[in-house]
């Protein structure tokens, strides 16, 4: 057992807390974007306004507010503001499909949007434009309103995860839980107004919480990474350099396309160009072994690796461990450390009961991070949040993770993977039933079972095996603009594979071990094979080819369909510009996704006079970059 009870909440509120920040570092940047910075007297200026505005439209304590905002520093204005006025925000990503947006408002209860864009998606009762062009603010005061009348144990935010039952469900966090996170790693980690943080991740996704509240909590500056920077090694290293970013947050897969454009593309007095004191891998199993480039290049001391264990339920992060060049001896597993201050973890077997060290069961977390529960979900949050008979404090709960762990004699723990049918690709928490469940809607769809196989590279990607019904044929093409209506660009399948029937075991459940592997040829699409004919097409269709580990591209062959996502993506644009010499931006990638439609765009732009002292040329979309 690890007993790291937490023995009271953490006091105050965010935004309290922020507002102490705010009065000690007024003049100091708080944060920088795309659109500009904000010192920290600017912001809670900003923050302070757009709150009162929404304390007339009735935002207070317990009251969902929904932000689609683009990453800038309008979308950390908004956030903060919400908070100021009392409110919860609901974080939306602006590319997420429209109806899985209406469904999160119509289940959250929002009356009020605030976004950046009015014409961009779905509408509450109350849409306020933000940012440049929005709403006019001026009249309202610059101080915070007052008595807003939370505290606590108020709801500070609701994130959506993906659902089992096909149906995202919202997870209740509140301000305790945030500011214990941020009270509970101070020990560690010794955060302050010297730190630089870059934030990667969608407001949608909890580790933004850790990346946006741990810089400005803290005294520090935070960089709001723009998408296509984030999805860009090249660009995010130019950044980190440019910023002189100290904490950095990424996923095990994000990391390793940076660590590969480092070794093919940094130069030798790199390493000490960058300011990175430490970088935190969250999201997904961390491979020691991915590491052994870095530690080469970098050694062991600065910055240091660490690597954290952490569910939304219980609020980013659990757990925390040193990843050092000794890991790299031997070692295989996911080991993930023990408790941060005020969390606690547990595994246990079927019968509720403590495993001996070494036994493998299911891993509980406790402390100041556990979730209020499910929105609107009483049966749900039963289920998984159970009473903790260890806690200090009355009622305390702890959070049933389906994650399968064992506890070493020494309290490091190894993630060993899940129970169930969730799983992490690329950092985004997937339940394979809420795809499932969207593949069966499709008419052509009789029976369908979607798996995590590996790529070629070894990287985890989605497989959808499925049955077609009688009489209703469809293709890879109409099935993933089917799933594009309700799923994100990351959920959705890089492999279909067709199947007479699902192999079953004797029990009638889907044998997912039968299931065939998929081939490494160009897989069955819509489109019938057409060789590539022009010097740009062939090439394309090459780097095409390699990226995705299959045999052959053809002149109308979709990079998403044949088994591409966006972080292959940026491989091929990487390796477009190194072998055409021509940049094509990731936005031009996903607009264009054809060998035929993208070679015809670089054709264009490698026929156009250009500035011979450049040593290369980029082709952006015509109606200005966008997130991809």
């Amino acid at each position: 057992m690890t007993v790291d009870r937490m023995a009271a909440p953490a006091p105050g509120t965010i935004d309290a807390w922020f507002a102490r920040q705010a009065a000690d570092r007024g003049d100091a940047v708080a944060v920088t974007g795309r659109d500009g910075r904000l010192t920290y007297r600017e912001l809670e200026r900003d923050a302070n306004r757009l709150a009162h505005h929404l304390r007339t439209l009735g935002v207070g304590p317990e009251v969902p507010v929904a932000v689609s905002v683009e990453r800038t520093t309008t979308l950390v204005t908004a956030l903060l503001a919400v908070l100021k006025a009392g409110g919860a925000y609901v974080p939306l990503d602006p590319s997420a499909p429209e109806e899985r947006l209406r469904f999160t408002l119509a289940d959250a209860g929002v009356g009020v949007l605030l976004t950046d864009d009015a014409g961009r998606g779905p509408h509450a009762a109350h849409t306020v434009l933000t940012g440049p062009g929005g709403a006019d603010l001026s009249a309202y005061p610059r101080t915070a309103p007052e008595n807003p009348g939370t505290g606590p144990a108020s709801l500070a935010y609701v994130i959506y995860t993906s659902g089992s039952t096909g149906t995202p469900k919202g997870v209740m966090i509140e301000h305790r839980n945030v500011t214990g996170l941020l009270t509970g790693v101070q020990d560690r980690f010794g955060f302050g107004p010297g730190d630089v943080w870059s934030m990667c991740a969608s407001a949608a996704f909890d580790v933004s919480v850790w990346e946006m509240w741990g810089a400005l909590l803290h005294g520090g500056r935070l960089v709001v990474v723009p998408d296509d920077v984030r999805r860009s090694p090249q660009d995010l290293h130019a950044l980190l350099r440019r910023e002189g970013v100290t904490v950095l947050n990424q996923t095990p897969a994000a990391f390793r396309q940076l660590v590969r454009y480092e070794e093919e593309h940094a130069g030798p007095g790199s390493p000490a160009e960058l300011a990175l004191r430490l970088v935190v891998f969250a999201g997904e199993a961390l491979a020691p072994e991915t590491l052994r480039p870095w530690i080469t290049r970098h050694g062991d001391r600065t910055p240091v690796l660490v690597n954290m264990y952490g569910i939304t339920e219980t609020t980013v992060h659990s757990t925390y461990r040193r990843m050092t060049s000794a890991d790299l001896e031997g070692a295989a597993g996911s080991m993930i450390g023990g408790p941060i201050g005020g969390w606690s973890m547990d595994v246990l077997g079927a019968d509720g009961e403590r495993v001996a060290d070494g036994e493998a069961g299911e891993l509980y977390v406790g402390g100041a991070g556990v979730a209020r529960g499910y929105l609107g979900r009483p049966a749900l949050t039963a289920e998984r949040f159970l009473p903790d008979p260890d806690a200090a404090v009355p009622g305390a709960r702890r959070y049933r993770s389906g994650d399968s762990a064992r506890r070493a004699a020494g309290g490091d723990h190894e993630y060993l993977g899940r129970l169930d049918h969730q799983v992490k690709i690329r950092g985004y928490r997937i339940e394979l039933g809420e795809i499932e469940n969207a593949l069966t809607r499709h008419p052509a769809v009789r029976d369908t079972v979607v798996v995590v196989d590996r790529d070629a590279a070894g990287d985890p990607r989605l497989a959808a095996y499925w049955v077609p019904a009688a009489g209703a044929p469809a293709g890879p093409s109409e099935l993933r603009e089917h799933l594009a209506l309700t799923l994100p660009e990351y959920m959705l399948p890089n492999v279909y594979v067709t199947l007479d029937r699902l192999p079953l075991t004797p029990n009638g459940k889907v044998d997912r071990r039968a299931l065939p592997a998929p081939d490494a040829v160009r897989p069955e699409l819509d489109a019938a094979f057409a060789a590539p004919a022009t010097p740009v097409e062939k090439a394309l269709a090459d780097i095409w080819a390699d990226v995705l580990s299959v045999d052959r591209v053809g002149l109308d062959d979709d990079f998403f369909e044949l088994g591409g996502h966006s972080m292959l993506a940026t491989q091929a644009v990487a390796l477009t510009k190194e072998r055409l010499g021509v940049a094509a931006t990731l936005r031009l990638f996903f607009d264009r996704p054809t060998v035929r439609e993208l070679a015809s765009a670089l054709d264009e732009l490698l026929a156009a006079p250009h500035d011979t002292g450049a040593d290369s040329r980029s082709a952006s979309h015509p109606h200005g970059e966008k997130n991809a």
